[in-house]
């Protein structure tokens, strides 16, 4: 979950790997550091915070070299220190490296190298990588590198250069996404694409097990015995400003207005032009296997997951089959019940998440057929799943999700349908009902972002609450874990969801005068219920705010302040609901003088177990 750069050509290195630093430094932010071909040897700069603080230390130095690597980093061993910053080095300061992931057996390979004489400078798990390749090497930085994976188990992304091979960078990938950038005369190597694009938008993705030898005149990949592997030139089609903040004041609010676009990406060519049935071209599924399916597993982590909890609710109510839905963290060590015959969905926006991986990897070997939803074309999710649906959300830079849940949910929406098609269990109005309703939602999701100020004056109003509480019913509750995940993520406020039913076994303990409680109540069956239970939180002081759907005025009666949705199919409610809820958190973010893109202790892509 860090950031990698590196670069190696006829122009200055520093420049272009600070860049690309930043560009990533969502991905990394309580560490940076860089190790450049300076004057015949190594140089290596590194800091504790922020890439800034990096800037801050080299400005000024009028570096000339053309090649170097570096790192920005999310602490995982070790606290976030100038020693345990990225780039490490070894004993004689002639080998450098910068990883990504976690190396598992670490301890056991510092006790062997320390034996052999080696001496440590940090805490992280890392410094074993420099070391490891000092041991093994004999004029030739990828034969130790080589030598190097043989040892290690774990997972990893790395880059490593030697004071004797100047301009060469020498990569290894395990379980941690590496893109390769080519140019002419130079090339660049990042751990996400938008560190490349303002150089080039020709790639190669490395996978698992590969190594790349990358100098200014080329790039040379093989497996790790060392036979040469043939890449394919992966093109990539979107702008560099789409990762840039466009006038918004941070990304997490550029992307929630991006929702409606994202949205029409997504259902792009999936729904007939008649607008009676679902086109999904990237599912070669056998019908029989579908309408032979016992059970449907869903699972994710964080937002994929809430994600995945509204698609349990859909795929049940309109394909008729029985699903379950799990944190993947948690899939992989309860011994599922699962093997051929069934149906694994997973969901992940980066395509890289360790524990989703772990969980699609699980259900391969039991015989399941694994379905991948993600954003990133090539990712590692979508290379390993049998089936590969992407949301088309563009580049997510805010490290709180918001139009990666809204593509996720509308995916599920057409999955369910496209399920419900092939087993025959939906009527023919009914689906064409939900088909019409989903294309209009990116233009009722403009209406609500209309809405925005009125959102901020109550976060603002709000901004100094300890804790809250968000409220649902079936589709609302799933609804109501995101709004308290993206609130207490990037405003600290502290919150919880709760299925409403649940109130009276003892959540009604904790609310007390003035305490605010967010209720959605748009499902008709449900609404009545969830009336009462506001009912019951006002009764002991609570201030609500309540979201329902246009026409359902009853709630007012009960509620402090209603944001009321447009009109639209009961089940496609989360797509909207959720739209407030996202605003209200960065508002109260915002209020309270928080760090919205680059919250505490957070990082985007969560590439370690």
């Amino acid at each position: 979950m860090c950031g990698i750069v590196g670069y190696t050509g006829k122009r200055p290195a520093v420049p272009i790997l600070l860049e690309g630093m930043r560009r990533l430094e969502y991905r990394g932010y309580d560490s940076a550091g860089i190790v450049i071909y300076e004057n015949g040897g190594l140089t290596l700069k590194k800091k504790a915070g922020m890439l800034s603080v990096l800037e801050e230390t080299i400005n000024g130095s009028n570096f000339t070299a053309n090649a170097g690597i570096g790192h920005t980093r999310w602490a995982t061993h070790g606290a976030p220190t100038d020693d345990n910053a990225h780039p490490h080095i070894d004993c004689s300061g002639r080998i450098a490296v910068v990883h990504n992931g976690i190396i598992e057996n670490y301890i056991k390979l510092r006790q062997w190298l320390k034996a052999e004489g080696h001496i440590f400078q940090s805490d992280t798990d890392t410094e074993v990588l420099p070391h490891l390749i000092e041991q093994f090497y004999r004029g030739d930085l990828q034969a130790a590198l080589l030598k190097t994976m043989e040892m290690i188990s774990g997972s990893y992304a790395i880059l490593a250069v030697c004071h004797d091979e100047p301009g060469r960078i020498v990569v290894a990938r395990q379980d941690s996404p590496m893109v390769l950038g080519l140019g002419e005369g130079e090339n660049f190597i990042a751990s996400d694409i938008p560190a490349l694009l303002p150089h080039t938008r020709n790639t190669y993705l490395l996978d698992d097990g590969e190594l790349a030898d990358v100098t200014p005149g080329g790039i040379t990949v093989c497996d790790k015995k060392g036979v040469c592997v043939n890449k394919e030139v992966f093109y990539v089609n979107w702008e560099a400003e789409q990762a840039e903040k466009s006038g918004y004041e941070h990304f997490m609010l550029k992307e929630i207005h991006e929702q409606p676009t994202a949205l029409r990406e997504t259902l792009r060519g999936r729904i007939s032009e008649d607008g009676q049935s679902v086109v999904l071209n990237e599912l070669d599924i056998d019908p029989a296997y579908i309408k032979g399916l016992r059970k449907v597993f869903i699972t994710a982590c964080g937002t994929a997951y809430h994600a995945g909890v509204v698609g349990k609710y859909v795929i049940e109510k309109l394909a008729r089959i029985p699903v379950e839905v799990d944190i993947a963290s948690e899939f992989r060590y309860r011994d599922p019940i699962i093997g051929p015959g069934d149906l694994v969905i997973v969901v992940s926006q980066s395509g890289e998440t360790a524990d989703t991986r772990a969980a699609l990897r699980e259900a391969r070997q039991r015989g399941a057929r694994v379905v991948a939803i993600t954003n990133v074309v090539g990712s590692s999710v979508a290379r390993e799943a049998d089936d590969v649906i992407y949301t088309w959300a563009g580049p997510e830079i805010a490290v709180a999700s918001t139009k990666a849940y809204v593509t996720q949910l509308t995916v599920f929406y057409l999955l369910a349908v496209w399920l419900a098609e092939q087993r025959g269990t939906l009527l023919v109005r009914e689906q064409e009902a939900i088909l019409d309703s989903l294309k209009k939602l990116p233009r009722h999701i403009e209406t609500l972002l209309a809405q925005s100020d009125r959102i901020a004056q109550l976060a603002d109003r709000y901004k100094e609450s300890h804790c809250m509480f968000f409220l649902g019913r079936g589709l609302d509750y799933a609804v109501a874990m995101e709004g308290s995940l993206k609130l207490k993520e990037i405003s600290y406020i502290h919150a919880e969801a709760y299925a409403a039913g649940e109130l009276k076994h003892g959540t009604l303990a904790l609310v007390v005068e003035g305490v605010p409680v967010i209720a959605l109540a748009t499902q008709p069956e449900l609404f009545e219920k969830t009336v009462s239970n506001i009912k019951e939180v006002k009764a002991r002081g609570a201030e609500v705010i309540g979201v329902a759907i246009e026409g359902f005025m009853e709630i007012e009666e009960v509620a402090d302040q209603v944001f009321y949705l447009p009109a639209t199919h009961p089940a496609l409610a989360p797509i909207l609901s959720v739209v407030p809820l996202q605003l209200f958190a960065y508002f109260a973010a915002v209020a309270r003088e928080c760090s919205v893109d680059k919250p505490r202790n957070l990082a985007k892509s969560v590439t370690v177990e």
